[in-house]
């Protein structure tokens, strides 16, 4: 892996742990040499993980859609910047620049940015592992929710198993080292409509 995109939020949220995490990750993409590619914000959780990384000597690309380059006060010390038009484009871009995905603790976007990136997964459009780092258990309603799709039979197994989890940084970059992509999705017909 040469870069992973990292959705996250540009808030720093209600505990300090998840700015100490989220410098924890960035440290430890610069030690294993991997890039991070993520929304391009000085603040919050965003800039907590780019400026750890940047400290680190590590690689950071910045992806900001030019309406919130000032909302989101966009980051003037990144390897690199790259402004966009849309937030499509921005999610585009980082999806191509990247070869893995994991999501912080965020808002509503963050978590529109991790689920797109894991249909795309799911449908076949890539084989790039999709993970959350679960800093201070934010997401275990979501991976309840997860486990509930699976046992409603609304997501396969094999794709429940495409969210990779942990606590920690180092392990979550250890499973995305030895991460398979399971078999492209397929549709079951009902009985019903045969």
């Amino acid at each position: 892996m040469k870069r992973l995109a990292v959705f996250c939020g540009s808030s720093n949220g209600a505990s300090d742990i998840y700015i100490e995490e989220a410098k924890a990750l960035g440290i430890e993409l610069a030690k294993r040499r991997i890039g991070l590619v993520y929304g391009g914000a000085s603040v919050g959780v965003m800039g907590a993980v780019a400026d750890a990384a940047l400290e680190a000597g590590g690689l950071v690309i910045g992806v900001m859609p030019s309406f919130l380059d000032e909302r989101e006060i966009s980051h003037k010390n990144l390897s690199k910047l790259i402004v966009v038009e849309s937030m499509h484009e921005r999610k585009a871009k980082m999806a191509d620049l990247a070869d893995g995905f994991i999501a912080l603790p965020g808002g509503p976007g963050t978590l529109e940015e991790f689920f797109e990136i894991f249909t795309w997964a799911q449908l076949g459009l890539h084989k790039k592992p999709c993970g959350l780092l679960n800093i201070n258990n934010y997401f275990n309603p979501l991976i309840k929710l997860f486990d509930h799709m699976t046992n409603e039979q609304f997501l396969q197994e094999k794709y429940r198993s495409m969210a990779l989890v942990d606590t920690k940084s180092t392990g979550l970059l250890d499973q995305f080292a030895t991460y398979q992509p399971p078999s492209v999705k397929t549709y079951i017909r009902n009985k019903s409509q045969t």
